[in-house]
Parts: C-alpha cells; sequence; structure tokens
C-alpha cells in the first residue's frame, strides 16, 4: 500500500512538473532566445513560476541566472532587454513585414514608446529583417515594332461549342530555383485549359509548346 501511495505521489509530481513546463512554455512564445533575455524573463517571472524550473525549461543554469542578478546590469540594459522582447513579438505579430517606422508606431499602440534610432539599434541587435516581396517581373512589352496580329475576337466571347474560340496568356511563377514562366491555353466555351508549357525563359518558343500541348489529342480549332 505504501508503495502504492509514493507511485502516485510520483506520478502527480511528474505531472505538475510537465503542466508547469508547459505553462511556461506557453508564455514564453517563442520569442525568447538569447541567454540574456532568458535571464530577464526569469527575473521577471520570478513570482509566477519557481525559479528552478524555469532555469530547466529554459536550458540555462541557476548559478548563472543569479550571477546575472548579482551584477545588476544598467537600467538602461535592463530596458533594452525588455524592448528586445516587445519587439520580437511585434515582429512576429506583424508577419516579419514591418519596417523600423512602422514597427515603431505599431509598439506606440501597444503602449510601447521607444525613439526610432534606438529600436533601429535594438532590430540591428536582434537581426531581424523584413521578409521582401519579389521583384515584379513584366510578361508584356508593348513598345516594341513587331507586327500585331489582328483581333479576330474584338471582345466578342460567345462561343457555341468546344474549340470555337481559344484564349492564351502568360505568367511568371517565383520558386526556390528562380523564376519559371507558364504559358496556358484555355476553352473559352468549356473553361478548361487544353494546353500549357512552363520554362525559364519568356520565349516565343514557348507559347508554341503549350499550343501543341492538348488535352485531347483530336482539339483544333477550324481552319
Amino acid at each position: 500500500m505504501a508503495e502504492l501511495e509514493s507511485e502516485i505521489l510520483q506520478l502527480r509530481k511528474a505531472l505538475n512538473e510537465a503542466r508547469l513546463e508547459r505553462d511556461i512554455l506557453k508564455k514564453q512564445q517563442r520569442i525568447c532566445t538569447g541567454v540574456a533575455e532568458k535571464y530577464a524573463l526569469i527575473e521577471q517571472w520570478r513570482q509566477q513560476f519557481p525559479i528552478e524550473a524555469m532555469c530547466q525549461v529554459f536550458g540555462v543554469s541557476r548559478s548563472g541566472y543569479y550571477n546575472w542578478v548579482q551584477h545588476e546590469p544598467s537600467d538602461r540594459k535592463q530596458s533594452d532587454e525588455r524592448l528586445k522582447l516587445e519587439i520580437k513579438v511585434a515582429h512576429i505579430r506583424t508577419r516579419e513585414t514591418y519596417g523600423t517606422r512602422r514597427l515603431q508606431t505599431e509598439l506606440a499602440e501597444n503602449g510601447i514608446i521607444v525613439g526610432r534610432d534606438r529600436l533601429a539599434r535594438l532590430r540591428k541587435e536582434l537581426r531581424l529583417r523584413c521578409k521582401q516581396k519579389r521583384k515584379f517581373r513584366a510578361t508584356t512589352n508593348s513598345n516594341h515594332n513587331l507586327p500585331v496580329a489582328p483581333n479576330l475576337l474584338n471582345q466578342t466571347f460567345a462561343p457555341t461549342a468546344p474549340n470555337q474560340v481559344w484564349v492564351a496568356d502568360l505568367t511568371y511563377v517565383a520558386t526556390q530555383e528562380g523564376w519559371l514562366y507558364l504559358a496556358g491555353i484555355k476553352d473559352v466555351y468549356t473553361c478548361e485549359i487544353v494546353g500549357y508549357a512552363m520554362g525559364e525563359r519568356m520565349t516565343k518558343e514557348l507559347t508554341g509548346k503549350a499550343l501543341l500541348w492538348r488535352s485531347g489529342a483530336s482539339a483544333h480549332l477550324p481552319g
């Protein structure tokens, strides 16, 4: 009986420790990476969670934490560490798309006032960068002296059967290996893609390949 009670107590202790670790990690929200930041969080949450448990969850030693406390970083340094946490939270919240100016406004709207120069310095220390949009790649060049094909449709898109009217378009797709161009042929009546081709360059041959590739072997336009 005593052995069973001891086992139950151990299980309860393990469960409580697991819940405690979950609560600490949930509160952390993956914003803490540097050792100094972890010490700052432990100091901030010492009234909510046991110091030993937080040190274990964050992967730092108690002696290191106490040594950090004894050295008493300057008020400015401690303020910087707290600001860094807020900046990282705001950076994640804005999907890593805000620069210094917009991030300063975002922080101010959440009650955190910080100068632009200081914010820029802390962002640099944290190595935070905005996700850049890919540069637009033009697929149409109207400035040329080449012959222009006649407009047979004249904006009249009313076919009565398949394979009477096809339309084509060319677009681009961003991949990890660079840009790919996609040429597509669409049947206006069925709204189905009857041909397509992809290539690394935007050439007339690419459109020709799309015309040659058809979803049905018998698919053809009159004439």
